[in-house]
């Protein structure tokens, strides 16, 4: 099977004359990089991969250890379709590995092909499908707040404005690279639009979500639009969330699904949701990796602050949507802490290591809160037995920082590399003074 992809891929580049092959990978952050090769170096590449210097992408390699191996996935070729028509381009998704072939341990994606194996030696394949959640700006102008582009809200149609004519050139060129979407519409907030993908496997969908975040802003720019996942860029109003539907699947099929409970939901199915909820807090830091990421999870806006679940409530950390005419194939469960500028690879290993924990070890689903945890108090929900997600990115890494879980799930390498980069992050957040900080204090002490 890989040599007839292999073939199909030599063979498509010569018939359709494609000039270069951009090999993408991403750094720790979830930076998406890339190096380009000619035609002729394609083949040596897919057989052996092509070396390049680890140390000039941050959190890979030391100088004293600078070389690897880009080693392309030949399933992830796609034609790019804002390449100049008379010198096409591809690209293709690469695995990260050390020179003697073994796996890098500084590549992301390596790091969500480890966890997936372990899902798939229970058994078990992890599904996602992510709601994205982004803004369209004007260019921004340095000092100057960002400029939506329009006043909209929630499924309102915006005939006349760029910001749908942008939305539907998206998806168009989503499909044109067989990322399927299931849902697109206006979000709450004032230029704020939500994409939906279509459930697939998690390293498949992984790629996507790189490749989404590319392409958004890549059609948004070509109109002269700045296009953004950042998760709070505006004050007062709702911020960018990533909700992510998951799944597990066996040779039986939906492995989350049972017809004899209530709520439809399989032992497996709760087990792995008491694992996400036990260790929600120790795998903040990685779903919510910015400073930003915290100015969204607060009381008000619609995103998660508090560690619980239930089917209709949007305050909750895992929410378990109602399947239509109770498909068994639909039934899933919705994880709302994420955002967008995460990096998809360790968050999507982080959350199936939590998991596969609560599978494992028979972890024992809490009662549903099913209650508008935004209007209660904390002894209300002390007495309830609800914690709250960590409220800085200060907190999220003092906890991840004990998760022997996230340390196994990420490896030795990322799990310090992200730690000392976060930390540095923070202390530079600390010492600004912001415009709060100047209206609330300089004229009244």
């Amino acid at each position: 099977m890989l040599d007839q992809q292999r073939d199909y891929v030599l063979r498509t580049v010569e018939e359709r004359g494609v000039r270069l092959i951009r090999l993408w990978f991403t750094d720790v952050l979830g930076n998406l990089k890339s190096f380009a090769i000619s035609p002729a170096e394609l083949e040596n590449a897919l057989e052996d991969g092509m070396t390049f210097d680890g140390s000039s992408i941050d959190g890979f390699s030391r100088v004293q250890e600078s070389d690897v191996l880009a080693v392309p996935d030949a399933n992830t070729f796609v034609m790019l379709p804002w390449a100049d028509t008379k010198a096409p381009e591809a690209r293709v998704f690469c695995d990260i590995h050390n020179l003697d072939g073994s796996p890098f341990g500084g590549d992301p994606r390596q790091v969500l092909r480890r966890n997936l194996q372990r899902a798939q030696k229970l058994g078990l394949d992890f599904l996602i499908a992510p709601d994205i959640e982004f803004f369209y700006f004007a260019p921004p102008e340095h000092g100057q707040p960002p400029r939506p582009l329009d006043e909209a809200s929630f499924f309102d149609l915006t005939t006349t404005d760029v910001t749908g004519t942008l939305r539907k050139e998206t998806i168009r060129t989503l499909e044109t690279m067989s990322i399927p979407v299931e849902y697109s519409f206006h979000e709450d907030a004032p230029s704020q639009h939500e994409i939906d993908l279509r459930h697939t496997d998690a390293l498949t969908m992984a790629d996507s979500v790189m490749t989404f975040r590319l392409v958004v802003k890549e059609v948004a720019a070509a109109q002269g639009v700045h296009a953004t996942f950042m998760p709070k860029p505006l004050e007062g109003v709702q911020g960018s969330g990533m909700h992510l539907h998951l799944s597990l699947f066996d040779n039986d099929g939906n492995a989350f699904y049972s017809a004899d409970d209530s709520y439809n939901l399989s032992d497996t199915a709760k087990k792995f949701m008491a694992g996400l909820l036990f260790h929600a807090s120790e795998i903040t830091a990685i779903t919510n990796q910015t400073v930003n990421s915290y100015k969204r999870l607060v009381p008000g806006f619609e995103a998660p602050v508090h560690v619980s679940w239930a089917r209709n409530n949007r305050s909750g950390l895992i929410r378990v949507p109602v399947p239509k005419r109770a498909n068994p194939l639909a039934t899933r469960i919705e994880y709302r802490s994420p955002d967008p500028a995460c990096n998809p690879y360790l968050a999507f290993s982080v959350i199936l290591a939590a998991g596969l924990r609560g599978i494992e070890q028979g972890y024992e689903l809490p009662a549903e809160a099913d209650a508008n945890l935004f209007e209660m108090g904390d002894d209300a929900l002390q007495k309830l037995g609800i914690d709250q997600l960590p409220q800085s990115l200060s907190d999220a890494l003092r906890v991840m920082e004990s998760s022997s879980l996230v340390h196994e799930a990420l490896g030795e390498h990322i799990f310090e590399w992200f730690l000392r980069n976060k930390r540095s992050e923070w202390r530079g957040y600390k010492t600004q003074v912001t415009p709060f900080e100047l209206n609330r204090y300089l004229r009244s002490i």
